[in-house]
This record gives C-alpha cells, structure tokens and sequence, in this order.
C-alpha cells in the first residue's frame, strides 16, 4: 500500500447509489436511486493505487485504463490544476454492466475527487452538468447525485431536473444475469425513426410514470412503465425481460422493465411483504437462466449528500 500524504489535502469519502434508468417509457429522461452503492474513500498519496473488493473487485483495482483514474487526471491537467496521486479504497456494489449506473457512478466520482484534490470551486450544480456531459444523457447521473426519483431534461449544457422520494413501501428487485451488455452497443440497435402511434404512447406512459412516483400510486406503473422506444429493440439481447414482464400485476408486482440499457431487468414490488412471492415468481420465469436477484430499497439520498471530508 502506498504511503499516504498528510497536510496537503484532506481526504474524501464518497458514497455513489446505483440507479435504474428509462423505467419503461422515460428513455434518457428518468432514473431512480437504489440503496446499493460505490463506496470510495481517497486521499493524497505518493503515486496512484486501489484498494478494491466487492463487485468486480479486479476489474476495479486496476489502476490503468480505470474510469475514475482518467477522468480525475484529465480534468485536472484541462483546469491547470496539478495531478495530486491518491490512494483509493474502493468497496464496490455496483455490477458493472448492467444497466444498474456503474459509469454514472463512476464519472461521478471522478469529478468530485478532481474538484476536491484540485480545489477547483465547482457548485454541486456544475459537478452535475459536466458528469451529464462526460455520461452522455442525464438520467443516470441525476438519480445517482440527487437521490430518489429524478426526471431530467437537457437544453444546451443545462441540466434541468426534479426529483420526489419514492414511496418507503416499494422495494425493487433487479434480475442480474450471468452476462453485461454494453451500452454503447445496446443504443445501436435502436431505430433513428418512430411511429406516431409509438411516440404517444409513450408520453402517456412516461406522464402515468412521474405521477405514480410523485404520488405513490403503485396502480399506475402497470401502464406506466410499458414501452414501445426502446424495450422492443432491446429485448433479443435481454432475454429475462420477456420471462418477467408477464409477472406484472401478479405476486405483488407493480410493473416491470430494462434496468437502464438492460441486460439487468427492474420489477418493482407494493411492499416488503411481497418480496418473497415476487421472488419465487420471477425465478420460476426465468427457469434455466443463470440470474442474481439483489433486492433494494429506494435511496432518497443521492451523492451529492453523502460526501463526507476527513483528515487522513
């Protein structure tokens, strides 16, 4: 382990939630905070390591072409700021690949550590904006630094968002199977045009969405989170979601879709009683695939709270 520098900087902790995005019709608009997190506590250190266990713990661990690493380094030499070697010990829960907000996470957590160590005087505001950009879309990263269930939009470099605490009752469970599937790979298989047909259904959709959340209507994501943009594209290369969506409405499952750009698939549940029928249902489903199943409560507390500064 390397030797860690004290007097220079205080060090950082950093607690990043996973998030589900899309939920069905919200595609690049709407994502939800889940209580399984990035943990990572970094401070000043002769040259760069990582400490890593958890999920993924080796791919995590390297400190060469490591999400975090680059960004926080890039960012860095782009302000004028010199690169300030750390030492991060890293407890991951998020799987990577999955549709579950890793990268969010991640870029995340690569701007907050570079406007720390290079006392760049960001507002959280701005962390926020520049994670959208680096990320692409925002409905990721807003669930992940606000917390709870975040719609965002977009105009220009503005990031405009809104966020209500889901409901204490709901619990979600996300079906991880044996393989990740890129992003980048699952965006490809979208079609660059859309019935009318398609396109209203959706905003009707994505409308019942907001409100179920807003107002906890549990009733409301049968239909709220059925899709016609990007699920029906997607569902060859996601096979655990045609075994679930059939589930909905029965053993206490509300609704159901892609966790993000899949492979992962999102069912949420009434309440905690209703977990282990939901459970057992959904893995006489999905019979013959190899699967996790992780169940989460809804996180109301996003990154941007649980930053926490300490004296190394």
């Amino acid at each position: 382990m390397n030797q860690v520098l004290t007097g220079t900087h205080e060090g950082l902790r950093l607690r990043l939630p996973a998030t589900s995005a899309n939920l069905g019709p919200g595609f690049d608009a709407a994502a939800v905070a889940l209580d399984f997190y990035l943990d990572i506590e970094a401070a000043p250190a002769v040259q760069f390591s990582i400490t890593a266990r958890g999920r993924d713990w080796e791919r995590c661990s390297r400190v060469e072409d490591n999400l975090i690493l680059g960004i926080y380094q890039e960012l860095l030499q782009r302000n004028g700021r010199p690169i300030v070697p750390l030492a991060l010990t890293m407890a991951n829960g998020i799987p990577l690949g999955m549709g579950c907000g890793s990268s969010a996470a991640g870029r995340l957590a690569a701007i907050a550590l570079a406007v720390h160590f290079g006392e760049l005087d960001w507002s959280p505001d701005r962390i926020h904006e520049e994670a959208c950009r680096l990320e692409g879309h925002p409905d990721n990263v807003s669930a992940c630094w606000l917390g709870g269930f975040v719609i965002s939009s977009t105009e220009g470099s503005k990031i405009h968002s809104a966020k209500v605490v889901p409901s204490a009752e709901w619990r979600a469970i996300v079906v991880l199977p044996a393989d990740p599937f890129p992003t980048r790979q699952a965006r490809s298989l979208l079609p660059s045009d859309y019935t009318l047909k398609d396109v209203v259904a959706n905003i009707q959709a994505a409308a019942l969405l907001g409100i179920a959340f807003a107002q906890s209507r549990g009733e409301l994501l049968c239909l709220g989170m059925k899709d016609r943009i990007h699920q029906p594209y997607r569902s060859p290369m996601c096979p655990l979601l045609s075994r679930i969506l059939p589930l909905v409405e029965n053993h206490g499952i509300l609704g159901a879709a892609l966790s993000g750009a899949g492979p992962g698939v999102l069912a949420i549940v009434g309440s905690e009683h209703d977990v282990a029928d939901a459970s057992s249902a959904i893995r006489n489903a999905i019979d013959g695939f190899i699967a996790e199943l992780v169940v989460s409560r809804f996180s109301s507390a996003g990154a941007r709270e649980l930053v926490e500064i300490f004296q190394p």
